[in-house]
């Protein structure tokens, strides 16, 4: 492979404003793919891999660059040399790697590897936090599995079309995908390719969504016709799959504190052809308090650590810290406590997070079940999903049922 100036350029540009400016990678990303109109798929998959990478293996590279944050440019080359160096690309005789002592650097890797913080390439704290809470054995082969590239899937928009059409359709581009087993609505690329630009996107007729993510709905056990509400919808990837299990029928109320987040849900909605949804932002307790006993199923889609999606967010390693996580702890019992009220008798909760630990899941549950709210409530089942056993992302969800 050959290195071009103008792309690795764009890697340094984007490392400074995630590292140094603490901006969110996918932002930053999104931004430099605009940079230049010239460059084709491969351009652009070079700056995207090569940032995510360097983000990813951040104290790994900078530990054997002997570099220490802030970084400045020249740091940020040295760690493009270490980057390229494992790689096996040849550095060409730019001033920036002049002096990069090579045959060192693989031999520091070796060395360094035989440590997991460095081998893994995350902060001391994670490390404790993971083996506390999943033990020595499963949290190494865990955060092994949150390292790895995670493959594009896609959500089948059955509301328009059907898994075989859309493959048939995808095919017809020259995007090939296969089948998942225990997935009813998935489609997984065989190989990356920029879905977005392709007609069937456009159209409406599926959403980019992890494997993982898409057995929530499925969990809520949703009828057409129901009243369902999705506490924490963000931008609606889960609150689309309720809608195309629901057949477009009834009615799903999707809640959340950020206007923006819900802006988006109104534009996918209108792009997959979803007409039962009502946004409601929670700026009070209000809208809350008028679904008391009313919906048939609510889905809690809690706020967490995000510890189970480092695969698609690597850099959150680096901005996560202690206090949140305790700080989140209490939040995801707050709305269990609030928003299990919105189920009525005989109706469903799903409680669930893009988390693996299970301070966060499992004990978040039992605590809530011995609670006075969680007193009506009886535990049907759960389903603890970890990226070393599925080859997904990390997740948790839990079925409640509200006596009747």
């Amino acid at each position: 492979m050959r290195l071009h100036r103008n792309l690795c350029f764009a890697v340094i540009d984007g490392l400074t404003e995630i590292f140094n400016d603490e901006n969110y990678a996918d932002k930053v990303i999104q931004k430099l793919l605009k940079r230049d109109k010239r460059w084709g798929s491969r351009d652009r998959g070079f700056v995207a891999e090569t940032t995510y990478d360097i983000v990813r293996w951040k104290r790994l590279y900078s530990e054997i660059a002997e570099v220490k944050e802030p970084f400045n440019r020249d740091n940020l080359w040295r760690m493009f040399a270490v980057w390229a160096t494992l790689k096996g690309i040849k550095l060409p005789d730019w001033k920036y790697f002049d002096g990069t002592p090579t045959r060192k650097i693989k031999g520091k890797f070796d060395e360094l590897s035989k440590n997991r913080v460095y081998r893994e390439s995350i902060p001391d704290w994670i490390d404790n936090l993971g083996v506390e809470e999943l033990g020595e054995a499963k949290w190494t082969k865990e955060i092994a599995a949150q390292n790895q590239q995670a493959e594009v899937i896609l959500r089948v928009n059955t509301l328009k079309t059907s898994k075989e059409q859309l493959q048939n359709e995808l095919f017809d581009h020259n995007i090939e995908t296969e089948f998942l087993k225990g997935y009813p609505s998935a489609l997984k690329l065989t190989e990356r390719a920029n879905v977005f630009v392709t007609e069937a996107f456009k159209k409406g007729f599926f959403e980019v969504q992890d494997a993982s993510s898409q057995l929530v709905a499925e969990m809520l056990d949703v009828k057409p016709g129901m009243k369902v509400v999705d506490t924490c919808a963000g931008a609606g990837g889960k609150t689309l799959h309720i809608a195309s299990l629901m057949q477009n029928k009834g009615q799903i109320v999707a809640m959340d504190i950020y206007e923006s987040k819900l802006k988006k849900l109104k534009i996918r909605a209108r792009r997959n052809g979803v007409h039962n949804i009502d946004l409601k932002v929670l700026d009070s307790t209000k809208p809350i308090k008028k679904l008391y006993n009313k919906a048939d199923r609510v889905l809690i889609d809690a706020p967490c650590s995000g510890l189970g999606v480092l695969r698609r967010n690597p850099d959150a390693k680096w901005k996560l810290e202690p206090e949140f996580v305790d700080r989140i702890r209490g939040v995801q019992k707050d709305v269990l406590q609030r928003y299990s009220k919105m189920v009525k008798p005989g109706g469903k909760l799903v409680y669930a997070t893009c988390s693996v630990l299970p301070s966060e899941n499992q004990n978040q549950v039992q605590t809530f079940l011995k609670s006075e709210a969680g007193a009506d409530f009886t535990f049907v089942k759960d389903k603890k999903v970890l990226a070393h056993e599925s080859g997904f992302d990390g997740f948790y969800m839990a079925l409640l049922e509200r006596k009747g």
